[in-house]
């Protein structure tokens, strides 16, 4: 839905250049999308004073938020979403970013207000993707059960974790962070080359 990955990777660069790092190549930043930014770093710039990075990235984020970079929506996403509300459908986000990182998303003014009725992140969840169990939290409180559900996602971990809880999972190609060969075909419902497309999906679900 948001296509993140490629200001993801300016703005984890730019955290890099100000602690004095040579740049991670856009490579390795592919290789680990979809992991958690702090277990991730390490992989992308070997030797990384995590404390330090950690200190210093909240307020580039917000930078490159206040300037738009981050997260963009593309309109024909919104209107897919729009569409799954008049069909009555319940949307929800789950991510395994942290609270500081998806609590733009969640603000009255944003795009998504409206769209999407909550979201579980690694401020009020207790596991992580590619754990099945990071959907407990979001099961219980919806009262959902597995089978009601659909989940899509970007990464072969959100397929992991979804098939793991019993929900299917459409993915989602449109960002090029992936090919439909890195997913494990065993958890894939079903494959879109972009968001839109899920609509028509999961009417014939």
């Amino acid at each position: 839905m948001c296509l993140t990955e490629a200001a993801s990777f300016e703005l984890e660069n730019e955290v890099l250049a100000q602690m004095g790092r040579p740049p991670m190549s856009r490579a390795v930043h592919l290789a680990t999308w979809g992991e958690l930014l702090l277990n991730a770093m390490p992989l992308r710039s070997p030797g990384l004073d995590l404390a330090r990075f950690a200190e210093l990235f909240p307020a580039a984020h917000q930078r490159y938020l206040a300037a738009g970079r981050l997260d963009v929506i593309p309109p024909e996403n919104l209107r897919a979403l729009d569409l799954l509300v008049e069909q009555g459908r319940t949307v929800l986000l789950l991510t395994s970013r942290a609270e500081a990182e998806v609590r733009h998303l969640l603000e009255p003014d944003h795009v998504l207000a409206g769209r999407v009725t909550g979201a579980y992140h690694q401020g009020n969840t207790r596991f992580r993707k590619p754990d099945p169990r990071a959907f407990d939290e979001l099961l219980a409180e919806t009262g959902f059960a597995p089978g009601q559900c659909v989940y899509v996602g970007d990464s072969p971990g959100d397929a992991v974790a979804a098939g793991g809880a019993g929900i299917r999972f459409i993915a989602c190609l449109q960002s090029g962070v992936r090919r439909l060969a890195d997913f494990d075909p065993r958890h894939v419902t079903a494959a879109v080359d972009t968001f839109p497309e899920i609509n028509p999906v999961i009417e014939a679900l």
